[in-house]
């Protein structure tokens, strides 16, 4: 006879679950929420939520679907309007030729990387992760039995992959080459030069896959232009899957809606995975994406000027702070901090600030400001804050870090 578990010992998750560490980004805001409700005035800079509202005019789209009893199960790629309007998006952002049958549509871009690994990895294969990147990234790859192979990028480069870095990490398990353009955490954006000298590395690779995130394409500043793989590389189009969305640019996050267009067989592989696991998106969410696609975008414009304010306003707060630095970004909303100086320094409670962890939890107790590590990026000692928010409120919680780092003392400098 069997022994019975007490409900204190008892573990449901399954040892890859165990292995897997929750969303620092999304673990961080929630901190921020619950002590917003024991009463604490704490400031989030911790997610990449714009504050700006969904356009009038998608939000008119899905009433007007709701209207229309557009309520029934999807289609579990995507409503054929919305395909239609994905592959006119890559034709005149991106000049990229894609069938309907060649693009899907899920809920959200983290679902669509999700699906695409799940349906292709094999147990023991490598994707190639440049870091530091987004905190879900090398968490998807465990998860669908693969192996993340990081590869670090350097701040004196501005964090951009270098290519003989590339080719000394691709073996023949090697699958997938995730690339983020412009990048969460760092805004870096590369350039075309960029882009093909890693295309020409692959191109002598033909086993491995890209899976190009494209989500911040919209969010650049000055006249910074755009180039994603699929479009500078023919051979290297016929292999990667082209991943975007309407939550970021188009102000949609919690609407739920990514896509992506590649290869029809790893499309068609990862409709038969959504469709035994989510379904399609909801009828009214994916008429508000077409009309966001098929709309104006005027609305992006000011936005985007409100980004820039705030970044350079951030730029030059963290720049003037003792022990901090970072560079300017060329897209997305985020700054990744450097504060190597500040490692070794003891708070006004006597404890240690070993690495970028102790820093940020030291930011939410003096301060009372939530910020992301980045070790959760991969990559220390370094901190991210979102400038998605109103000027006066990344004002106020950059200055109130900076007192912060003024109680510090900070570790004496060897001669």
């Amino acid at each position: 006879m069997s022994k019975i578990q007490s409900p204190s010992s008892f573990d449901p998750r399954n040892s890859k679950l165990r292995e897997t560490k929750p969303s620092a980004s999304l673990e961080a805001a929630q901190l921020a929420r619950d002590l917003r409700a024991q009463g604490r005035r704490v400031i989030s800079l911790a997610t990449g939520e714009p504050d700006f509202p969904t356009p009038d005019h998608i939000k008119q789209a899905c009433i007007d679907a709701l209207a229309a009893n557009h309520t029934g199960y999807p289609p579990v790629p995507g409503i054929p309007a919305l395909r239609e309007a994905i592959c006119e998006k890559f034709r005149n952002d991106n000049n990229l030729n894609y069938a309907p049958n060649e693009v899907i549509v899920a809920n959200g871009v983290k679902q669509i990387i999700f699906n695409a690994l799940a349906a292709s990895l094999e147990p023991a294969q490598e994707v190639l992760i440049p870091v530091p990147g987004w905190v879900s990234y090398s968490e998807m790859v465990r998860l669908n039995g693969g192996v993340p192979v990081e590869l670090p990028t350097r701040y004196e480069d501005n964090f951009r992959l270098r290519p003989e870095d590339l080719e000394a990490a691709i073996t023949d398990k090697t699958r997938w080459l995730l690339l983020n353009n412009p990048s969460n955490p760092t805004g870096t954006i590369m350039s075309e030069q960029d882009i093909r000298a890693l295309a020409e590395v692959l191109e002598r690779h033909p086993h491995v896959m890209v899976l190009s995130d494209d989500i911040y394409e919209h969010i650049r500043y000055g006249d910074v232009p755009y180039f994603t793989i699929a479009q500078v590389s023919d051979a290297m189009k016929e292999r990667t899957l082209t991943a975007n969305g309407v939550s970021k640019s188009w102000c949609m996050t919690g609407w739920r809606i990514g896509f992506a267009a590649g290869p029809a067989a790893l499309i068609e592989a990862m409709r038969v995975y959504q469709g035994q696991t989510t379904g399609g998106v909801m009828h009214p969410g994916q008429y508000g994406a077409v009309a966001a696609l098929n709309g104006p975008r005027d609305f992006m414009d000011s936005n985007l000027a409100e980004f820039q304010k705030r970044r350079d306003l951030g730029v030059k707060l963290i720049n003037e702070t003792d022990g901090l630095e970072c560079h300017v970004p060329d897209g997305a909303f985020y700054l990744f901090v450097k504060c190597a100086d500040l490692i070794g320094a003891t708070t006004p409670a006597g404890n240690v600030i070993s690495t970028d962890a102790d820093l940020t939890r030291y930011f939410v107790e003096e301060a009372e400001v939530v910020c992301v590590p980045g070790a959760a990026f991969g990559m220390s000692p370094f901190f991210r804050i979102s400038f998605a928010c109103k000027s006066e409120v990344l004002e106020e919680a950059l200055l109130q870090i900076r007192a912060a780092i003024g109680k510090l003392e900070l570790k004496t400098k060897e001669a």
